[in-house]
């Protein structure tokens, strides 16, 4: 897709922005806008002030572009604060603060949610009648607001967040309303096809998933040889599994280590610092290793609380997709412990780590974690007597050897595809930011754009650009 520049430009004065064209404004936020601030929760009233219990958004709702109404919380205001925290249809939400992802993106509300206020975390700027909510909401998707947003923000570990004075100190391009609509129009309906072709690549990804533990499940409850003789497991959400396996369980073929448990007081006692492993850190089949923290014991404690190679780490709790999740410990950090929300079972010569790890992906032992788990709002957590409950199918170790070998292959396949697909949203994710950027700084004229009556050669372009990477 070629598009045109405008015909004249000028300086905006400001590094990140670069040339406008000659007849945009450039001005700060605050000359065409007003702030509000949110309601902070946990405030407390004496007996004699009126309260209610109103909805209200979180960090958590404001989402690129749109407001996430899946989960809303409320909180207790005075009556008297109502109207000063009450969102108004038009308002454009920007987050405080969060992860640098989350920083000041921005989203209209449109009023789905009657009385709704919103949390101090969350920003509401009123635009006034020269420039239009969609607009303001559009140009903090674009990587010029993101340098901005990232320049003028605190940051600390992981996080990040920006006052008040600096999101209206926010230099803004814009052309009148009636341009700002047209090319609005113009963003609406590019971005619809791309993101179209993001979700495709999305469901890819979720049919890869399930295939993958479709195969992991087949051939760690089945085996290889479709035609061996099969038998009652005993065990209901198992089935059946070839009549010369043993089923257990896990208790029998291993033993469990609870973890270190932070913040405890050791008062005057002489410690050590020293690695070790959260939830974060256990993944599905691996183990994530670019962010582990340090925590302090006693030497004596050092032995107990230790990982050894090929230990299986598993999940006591989190969200259900974390939830018993393993992987084998390969020792690549010595010495090392694990948290006590962080499981480590030590097999013994019967069972591998490798069958215990993949097992625990498989579809039947995702259903006993669920099934056996004492679930919260979106959290849960399981003892590790259920844990060493699990059931387990349980072949050779040579046969074990000779499943996971196959699965090793087949699995690097789904592994394969799932990388490409993920390259192809990544390279539309960009195709996306950099066309809001044009627009919304006018690098590009869309001002004659008129929704083509053929759209075929748009998409396959788009769609061609999102599958350079998968190729």
């Amino acid at each position: 897709m070629s598009l045109d520049t405008y015909p004249r430009y000028k300086n905006s004065n400001i590094e990140w922005i670069g040339e406008v064209p000659a007849h945009w404004r450039v001005a700060s936020l605050r000359w065409y806008a007003s702030i509000q601030g949110g309601v902070a929760k946990g405030k407390n009233y004496n007996a004699e002030t009126p309260v209610v219990d109103l909805p209200y958004l979180r960090v958590a709702n404001v989402q690129d572009g749109f407001c996430d109404l899946s989960s809303v919380s409320t909180v207790t205001v005075a009556v008297s604060e109502v109207d000063r925290y009450r969102l108004h249809p038009g308002d454009v939400l920007m987050n405080e603060g969060g992860d640098n992802d989350k920083l000041g993106r921005g989203a209209v509300w449109q009023g789905q949610v009657e009385n709704c206020l919103h949390q101090n975390h969350v920003f509401a700027i009123r635009p006034n009648r020269h420039l239009l909510p969609y607009w303001l909401s559009m140009f903090t998707r674009s990587a010029a607001a993101r340098s901005y947003f990232y320049l003028y923000s605190k940051q600390s570990t992981n996080l990040a967040s920006i006052s008040s004075s600096n999101v209206m100190s926010c230099p803004l391009p814009f052309p009148s309303t009636q341009e700002q609509r047209q090319i609005l129009g113009f963003l609406d309906h590019e971005t619809a096809k791309i993101d179209a072709l993001i979700r495709e690549q999305e469901r890819l990804i979720e049919l890869l998933q399930e295939k993958r533990q479709a195969v992991i499940s087949h051939a760690v409850t089945k085996g290889l040889d479709p035609d061996v003789p099969m038998k009652d497991s005993g065990v209901e959400w198992l089935g059946e599994v070839p009549a010369h396996w043993r089923v257990g369980k896990l208790r029998w073929y291993a033993t469990i280590q609870g973890g270190v448990a932070k913040g405890k007081d050791y008062q005057d006692q002489k410690t050590v610092s020293l690695p070790y492993l959260r939830v974060a850190n256990v993944q599905a089949g691996y183990v994530d290793l670019t962010e582990v923290k340090e925590i302090a014991v006693l030497e004596s404690e050092i032995e107990r609380y230790s990982l050894r190679h090929g230990d299986v780490l598993m999940n006591e709790g989190g969200d259900n997709d974390k939830l018993g999740r393993g992987t084998v410990w390969r020792a690549e950090i010595e010495p090392c412990l694990h948290q006590n929300h962080v499981f480590a079972i030590r097999p013994n010569r019967y069972l591998t780590p490798e069958w215990l790890a993949m097992f625990t992906q498989s579809s039947r032992a995702r259903s006993y974690f669920f099934l056996n788990s004492k679930q919260s709002t979106n959290l849960a957590s399981i003892s590790s007597s259920n844990v060493m409950n699990l059931d387990l199918p349980m072949p050779s170790v040579d046969e074990q050897e000779r499943i996971l070998q196959f699965l090793e292959s087949e699995l690097q396949q789904f592994t394969d595809l799932q990388k490409q697909a993920d390259k192809g949203i990544q390279l539309l994710l960009e195709r996306r930011s950099a066309l809001i950027s044009a627009a919304v700084t006018g690098k590009i004229d869309v001002r004659n754009w008129q929704p083509p009556v053929d759209e075929s050669a748009f998409d396959e372009e788009v769609r061609q650009a999102g599958m350079e990477a998968t190729a």
